[in-house]
């Protein structure tokens, strides 16, 4: 029901944007379409949604187990600079090998980032949050020691195939978009199908009752971690090369829509609930939030208002969701 919410509040602000957004004329086609409900727009916002989205998803996971990453950011970060310092010693390489070590170097990095917050948040029994927070800055000093603050380009390969118009128009790139959806789609299908998902619903949900039924709570905690940084790491590919380049202040600020995406598509921040396809729609709604806020000519300032609230009222709902649920309960056992 929660997903069927964001889809009308997502499907109501587009109406609302095509009917105010006004008309302009297409360079391509040379028509007069709609500033929003045009080919261009709508590949933009999906290409600005697959960021936050992929890496949402992972973060899903962890915030079903009942914590929290703040470094996925910084994760991003040091994923995609030490891809690309690594490819620009590979310029000879042929540009199917450039794209598939690249992949695997940022998969890789991410990973191995995403494994160092599990295991000590698993083995040290620290709350994540400060774990991550100390993390946030190591892996961000790391991408800044290593580029010298410099921007690193990548090889032409990386953008020709993050840029692939797939046989649409030579000015729409909807591979991020693809990316994002195939992440969905496997996310969704590893929470609710497999049973390492409904474990970690089990162990955000009542981590004592999981460790009586003979859970192993170090590996379910340290798995969701390696799933977060993984997600960065695939986001890092698909963003450096579609921009061309990396630094060590890309991503910076993106584990708070990261999170946001997360809560505002249904996790709780108490654990145990949360969905891959909310995890997507979230990030669609704010991204659609910052659009509308641009296309409607409204002062940019009011971003982080709107997006404030809406993880406000989300938790304010999850909350009163799980009190009126806990009532039920009670009612039905008297």
């Amino acid at each position: 029901m929660q997903q069927f919410g964001l889809v009308v509040i997502i499907v109501a602000l587009g109406v609302i944007m095509s009917l105010f957004a006004g008309t302009h004329l297409d360079r391509v086609s040379g028509q007069t379409v709609n500033n929003f409900l045009n080919p261009s727009t709508l590949i933009q916002i999906a290409t600005d949604t697959s960021f936050f989205a992929i890496m949402a998803v992972g973060m899903t996971m962890v915030i079903i187990s009942a914590g929290i990453d703040l470094s996925i950011g910084s994760v991003y970060a040091m994923s995609a600079v030490l891809m690309s310092l690594a490819l620009q010693k590979m310029t000879n390489a042929a540009p199917v090998e450039q794209v598939l070590v690249g992949m695997a170097l940022s998969c890789g990095i991410g990973l191995l980032a995403g494994l160092f917050n599990g295991v000590m948040v698993s083995r040290l029994g620290v709350h994540p949050f400060i774990i991550t927070l100390g993390t946030m800055w190591v892996f961000r000093g790391i991408a800044f020691v290593t580029t010298k603050a410099m921007s690193i380009l990548v090889p032409e390969s990386l953008t020709h195939f993050a840029k692939a118009n797939l046989g649409m128009r030579r000015d729409l790139f909807p591979v991020p978009m693809v990316v994002m959806l195939v992440v969905t789609v496997i996310g969704a299908l590893f929470l609710q199908y497999t049973t390492w998902g409904r474990r970690i619903f089990a162990a955000g949900g009542n981590i004592e009752a999981a460790k009586y039924s003979g859970l192993n709570i170090n590996r379910i905690l340290s798995s969701v971690y390696v799933i977060a940084g993984l997600s960065a790491g695939i986001a890092a590919f698909v963003g450096t090369g579609f921009y061309g380049a990396s630094s060590s202040g890309d991503a910076q600020g993106y584990e708070l829509y990261v999170i946001a995406s997360a809560v505002v598509g249904g996790a709780s921040l108490n654990g145990g609930k949360g969905s891959a396809i909310g995890a997507m729609l979230g990030a669609l709604l704010i991204v659609m939030i910052r659009q509308a806020i641009r296309t409607l000519n409204l002062d940019q300032n009011y971003e982080w208002i709107i997006i404030g609230f809406a993880i406000v009222i989300s938790v304010v709902l999850d909350r009163w969701n799980a009190t009126r649920t806990q009532r039920r309960l009670v009612q039905a056992r008297q």
